[in-house]
């Protein structure tokens, strides 16, 4: 029974230690990060393509927000 006790008391510690492991946590965060970005480069670009649609409304708040800085 000592054995198998043993062998549980291994394996519970192993658990833990997997279980506290916060290592991956911030290369998830930056994945994230990294994937707002693109999304954020992506809609910029097909605004800036002349694209119609939501790429047209973008770039004419854009202007007109210029527009109210500089005027």
């Amino acid at each position: 029974m000592k054995f198998v006790n043993g062998i549980y008391t291994k394996i519970m510690n192993k658990v833990e230690e997997f279980k506290n492991d916060e290592s991956g946590s911030q290369t998830l965060e930056w994945i994230g990060i990294a994937a707002v970005i693109v999304i954020l480069v992506g809609v910029v670009s097909t605004a800036m393509s002349g694209a119609s649609g939501i790429g047209e409304d973008v770039v004419n708040k854009i202007r007109d927000l210029i527009s109210q800085i500089g005027g």
